[in-house]
């Protein structure tokens, strides 16, 4: 089954661009494009995307109020930040309304589909340029209970930029527990993203930030 993606951008000539780079994987499908906000929320609900490619700056509803509804109203589906520009205001919009990755426009055609990929299997995926700028941005989640060790074992696999089913494989334990233990990391360290639960977990030294990819 191919992964369905949803552009979300005001410019056509990019929403083009980024379905060409996209159609070169036969892994993906592009379901629909949207020129701002308020139409990627209304598409995401009557087209149901494993993925949603949003621009940040769009007319009518930018892509951060936009990302935060769709993660609020259909949490299985994915949103994947794009920009022109890494700015830690926007980095930080984008994580806080619950985007599980951050990509430049500039990005190449297989990152981009790698990307894609990732961000469907529910993996977070952060280079140190995009992690240094969020821990300067982010404060540390002011109240949080302690995991348990199996919980830790979760969240140590999820910022090592993990799947649910390659944690799964790795703990011997069934998807939908992985799915469980993340739910229940989440409600105890107070956050409301993987990419928060991610960031925590380098910022405790749980993990380190990986080498940048080429």
């Amino acid at each position: 089954m191919r992964i369905r993606v949803l552009i979300a951008d005001d410019h056509g000539v990019v929403r083009q661009g980024l379905r060409m780079y996209l159609s070169t994987d036969p892994a993906l499908e592009v379901v629909g494009e949207a020129a701002n906000g308020a139409e990627a929320l209304r598409l995401a609900h009557d087209l149901k995307p494993d993925v949603v490619l949003m621009d940040l700056l769009m007319p009518v509803m930018d892509g951060i109020d936009a990302t935060e509804a769709i993660r609020r109203e259909l949490p299985r589906v994915e949103v994947v930040a794009l920009t022109s520009v890494l700015e830690d205001s926007a980095v930080y919009g984008a994580m806080r309304a619950g985007a599980i990755g951050y990509l430049l426009k500039d990005t190449q055609a297989d990152a981009l589909c790698q990307g894609v990929k990732a961000a469907a299997a529910g993996q977070v995926l952060m280079s140190p340029a995009v992690t240094a700028r969020l821990l300067r941005e982010v404060p540390a989640p002011p109240h949080t209970q302690p995991l348990t060790p199996r919980e830790t074992e979760v969240l140590r696999a999820l910022a090592a930029g993990m799947s649910n089913r390659e944690i799964a494989a790795t703990l011997v334990i069934a998807e939908k527990t992985v799915r469980a233990h993340v739910s229940k990391v989440l409600a105890k360290l107070g956050v409301t993203s993987r990419t928060q639960a991610a960031l925590h977990a380098v910022r405790t030294g749980l993990v380190s930030p990986g080498p940048d990819k080429p």
